[in-house]
């Protein structure tokens, strides 16, 4: 055998033990000085555990959450660390402001989102030992085609009269009313019972069986997000609105006598003549509601169907002082300056509404009307007397309690 004969034999017995040993490597074991068996791969796993943060982010709704609330959503938490860092934007870039809490745990938007908007979130927290960790997610929020609201009456913090109930008018049908309606409380600091009445699929009025205790305060309370009022249609709304109760004051209007009688808690505190509606244009009899005032406000007989023969207005008054609404339909208590002050207490002429001597240009403090108007808040009560016309319809304005109280509790969906 020559030298480079035996040369190459020894090379390649060489390569062939390399080749032994290479895959006895990959084989994941060995042997340390004591024998024992070690994984490669445990110790791998061991290193990067030791790296990994024990900070866990979780973000409300899930990545690639669709018709998500505007309410909670948003929302970052951590456990087994702090918070470090969190951005909320929509998909065109704006930020979303939101607020950290005191212990750095979690993050929330300060203000409600917008419907049918795609936001992107990026977390940031480390654990007690500095260790990062990170988590993102992307949802959109619910479509206007796809929600609900409810838009309520009395507003909120306002101070209204005994008989204001809560009328909360929807702007899309209602089919689940049971749930909508669960999701809906109204109680009262005096402890009366409260019930809710459906006047259609898109409104629902909340009462007590007599009028309100005077001076209490009403609590509102909406629970809507995520109720499914209709296939594919939830609600959005979560807030609480509350309202006070002022003085017990309820206006009785004799259309017989043509007096208006004033009450507080009973006493009667003024008495004014009136001119009601005429033999042919009678004002509705029944219990009202003020739902509305205005200081001067446009009425034009168009608008409530008293037209002449070539379709206008059989009047058209541009500035009708001290306006109280009453019905839906038209019926106003109001000042009146066009009139002769002798039809006041003597003749009924108006078109259906109650008329009080007034000036042109609401300016006088001293005429009835004025003082009615100056003397009134939204949610009084006017009960109309004597006047041979139908009773009002009680979803005719905010008249409900033209309703006994067993025909109000049947339209409950609870």
């Amino acid at each position: 055998m020559t030298d480079s004969t035996r040369r190459r034999g020894l090379m390649a017995a060489s390569a062939l033990l390399g080749s032994v040993l290479l895959l006895s490597g990959c084989s994941g074991s060995n042997a340390n000085a004591d024998g024992n068996q070690d994984s490669s791969q445990a110790k791998v796993d061991e290193a990067a555990a030791q790296k990994t943060s024990e900070a866990q982010i979780a973000i409300t709704p899930k990545d690639g959450s669709d018709n998500a609330s505007i309410n909670n959503s948003g929302i970052v938490k951590v456990t087994k660390g702090t918070l470090s860092g969190v951005t909320v934007t929509t998909a065109d870039g704006a930020d979303v402001k939101g607020e950290l809490s005191a212990d750095k745990t979690s993050w929330q938007p300060t203000a409600q989102l917008e419907r049918s908007t795609t936001y992107k979130v990026a977390a940031e927290a480390k654990d007690s030992e500095g260790r990062v960790a990170h988590e993102n997610a992307s949802f959109s929020t619910v479509s206007p085609s796809n929600s609900f609201i409810g838009s309520f009456t009395p507003e909120n913090g306002s101070t209204v009269g005994v008989g204001m109930p809560v009328s909360i008018n929807f702007d899309k049908a209602i089919s689940n009313q049971a749930a909508v309606q669960k999701g809906i409380a109204v109680t009262t600091s005096s402890g009366q019972e409260v019930a809710c009445h459906w006047f259609n699929a898109n409104r629902m009025d909340c009462r007590p069986q007599n009028y309100w205790a005077e001076n209490s305060t009403v609590t509102l309370k909406l629970a809507l997000d995520g109720v499914e009022g209709a296939k594919g249609v939830f609600g959005v709304q979560q807030k609480t609105v509350t309202f006070h109760i002022g003085r017990n004051q309820v206006t009785y209007v004799d259309a017989q006598t043509k007096q208006m009688k004033i009450t507080q808690d009973g006493k009667t505190i003024r008495t004014i003549p009136i001119s009601a509606g005429s033999p042919d244009n009678k004002t509705y009899e029944g219990i009202m509601v003020m739902s509305e005032k205005y200081k001067e406000t446009r009425m034009n007989g168009a608008t409530v169907g008293f037209t002449d023969d070539d379709g206008k207005g059989e009047y058209d008054i541009k500035d009708v002082p001290h306006a109280i609404r009453l019905t839906n339909s038209g019926t106003f208590v109001h000042g009146n300056y066009w009139g002769a002050k002798s039809i006041f207490g003597s003749v009924n002429t108006s078109h259906g509404c109650v008329g009080l001597s007034d000036t042109k240009g609401a300016n006088d403090p001293n005429t009835p009307g004025s003082w009615f108007f100056t003397h009134s808040i939204l949610g009084d009560v006017v009960v109309v007397q004597n006047t041979g016309d139908k009773t009002v319809a009680p979803d005719n304005g905010l008249n409900g309690w033209n309703m006994s109280w067993a025909q109000w509790k049947a339209g409950s969906a609870a």
